[in-house]
């Protein structure tokens, strides 16, 4: 007589959670930057780069396409494409647009930004 393999089943994972989420005027901003942009983008890329007094800035540009390895964050009705090499550095930032009649820019929101300076570079 065979004895039978208990056989356990793996515990489901919990979702991924989302790197980044945007507020409905980042959202609405960047639907404005894709419908007015000459040539098809897919969504805006974003990620960091060393920079700024802080030692890290954000850059944000047109995506003509999505690559492999880009993290993709689906939210509002728009995407936005995580460079991987800044998704650590982005998790759980809050992209936000703001208007004033000095400037209009994204401002991210980051909970892990330890430091910041006055120069609005990083």
């Amino acid at each position: 007589m065979t004895q039978a393999t208990p056989v356990s089943t793996p515990k489901p994972r919990r979702p991924r959670p989302q790197v980044m989420r945007l507020t409905d005027a980042a959202a609405q901003r960047i639907s404005e930057l894709t419908q007015r942009a000459d040539s098809e983008i897919v969504g805006l890329r974003v990620g960091v780069k060393n920079g700024g007094c802080a030692g890290q800035s954000y850059t944000v540009e047109y995506a003509h396409e999505i690559r492999p390895t880009d993290e993709v964050v689906e939210d509002k009705g728009v995407k936005i494409l995580v460079d991987p090499k800044a998704v650590l550095f982005l998790l759980g930032t809050e992209m936000d647009y703001k208007a004033d009649k000095m400037q209009a820019q994204f401002v991210f929101n980051n909970p892990n930004q330890i430091s910041a300076c006055g120069c609005g570079e990083s």
